[in-house]
């Protein structure tokens, strides 16, 4: 029976249009710039509500991150154990709800809890998405479906901080983790209609602790994912590094308007598709290790300028927002590269590679924003100073680990 070989047990299609696997990605994907990016223009205004510390009010951020990986080590083995849809639902459920809970806090302590939660609900969004592009694509042609879906990433990316300067301005912080939460409900019914299961075989014992370790060792010994997951946790630390740190510097340092803030992260958020855009151009005729050796070369320039803005040039804006414009258009090339390469030559363990992977990358996170609560001073020095430190590792990771331990990634 005809029906019966294109349908899945959900009722959806087989197997979706590329249409709506790149919107699915993009969406589920979009979920963490969303969850950072439109609630950065709040953050002083907040801080100035709850009457929070300056390290209380990173924590808001930090503590999402933190559960974020944490959460990816669960979540991984748990969409290889029961597949990528249940987990989907479930977690985007969770994302929606503490989002809207984060929005009702009457205190700091129960916001960082809300959106500790909130971190939850986003791990199993990204990996399953990140499991999901493994599932339909072999890994050179996931990176460029990658590229297509972190474009759109990145279009959400650019539009977030405007609208949450401008909610913040006109109804207040909460808003913006109203506007959250829509986010998540949006993802959520685009999986519920649209993105049937895409695990063909699911794996009884992935939950099993032997076998957990197992696999986990089996992932953290190959050396191409230990090459191109430094890769993604140095290149996604000196991002984070901005997001955590820019709003005080250009709000409260430099004098810029939220509104004004807000257009500066968009604007930072739209070279950064001009990247992914570049990336899938090179990937057309190159390798994912060549192609992330290209991209580097934006990341180094970047990194050079923010080493200038931090020890020899005054304090201003444009000093800091010129080699941030060459630290994202290097970004747009190396995260396609490095989440796919990462995860590319496992799969049968897609989802543990890609919760490992995440776990990793959001822990370097952490501990950046942890250094940023305690470094930041009132001046531009400690965000330009960590942002020139990471985005020359990346960079250097790219040029040595990327090319020597990760070369057999061509187009397989």
């Amino acid at each position: 029976m005809p029906a019966a070989a294109t349908t899945g047990a959900s009722g959806l299609p087989a197997r979706p249009s590329l249409g709506w696997q790149v919107l699915a990605l993009a969406l589920l994907l979009g979920l963490q710039p969303i969850g950072t990016d439109l609630y950065l223009p709040a953050l002083p205004a907040l801080r100035a509500e709850l009457g929070a510390a300056m390290s209380a009010t990173q924590l808001t951020l930090s503590g999402l991150i933190l559960a974020f990986g944490l959460g990816q080590l669960l979540m991984g083995p748990l969409s290889d154990r029961l597949g990528r849809r249940p987990v989907l639902l479930g977690g985007l459920t969770l994302f929606a709800m503490e989002g809207a809970g984060g929005a009702l806090a009457a205190d700091i302590e129960l916001l960082v809890l809300c959106r500790v939660m909130q971190g939850l609900g986003l791990a199993a969004s990204v990996v399953g998405a990140r499991a999901m592009l493994r599932d339909w694509f072999a890994p050179h042609e996931g990176a460029r479906v990658m590229a297509r879906a972190l474009g759109g990433l990145g279009l959400l990316a650019m539009l977030s901080p405007p609208l949450g300067g401008l909610l913040a301005a006109t109804l207040g912080w909460r808003w913006t983790l109203l506007a959250i939460a829509l986010a998540g409900v949006t993802a959520l019914v685009v999986v519920t209609r649209r993105i049937p299961e895409s695990l063909s075989r699911r794996d009884p014992l992935a939950l099993q602790p032997r076998r957990l370790l197992a696999n986990w060792a089996q992932v953290a010994a190959h050396p191409g994912f230990r090459a191109y997951t430094l890769l993604t946790t140095l290149a996604y630390g000196t991002l984070y590094t901005f997001l955590a740190a820019s709003a005080f510097v250009f709000i409260e340092v430099l004098g810029l308007g939220r509104g004004s803030y807000g257009l500066v992260v968009g604007a930072g958020a739209g070279i950064y598709v001009l990247g992914t855009l570049l990336c899938r151009r090179w990937l057309a005729r190159l390798s994912l290790a060549a192609t992330a050796r290209r991209g580097a070369l934006f990341t180094a320039t970047g990194a050079l300028g923010m080493a200038l803005a931090a020890w020899v040039l005054p304090p201003s804006a444009p000093a800091l927002l010129l080699p941030h414009v060459f630290i994202m258009l290097g970004h747009g090339v190396l995260q396609p590269c490095s989440q796919v390469g990462a995860v590319g030559p496992f799969p049968q363990l897609a989802g543990t590679a890609a919760a490992l992977s995440g776990f990793v990358s959001a822990l370097g996170a952490f501990l950046v924003g942890a250094w940023l609560s305690l470094s930041l001073d009132g001046t531009v020095r400690p965000m330009a100073a960590t942002m020139a430190v990471l985005g020359a590792g990346a960079a250097l990771c790219a040029w040595t680990l990327v090319q020597t331990q990760a070369r057999p990634d061509t187009h397989s």
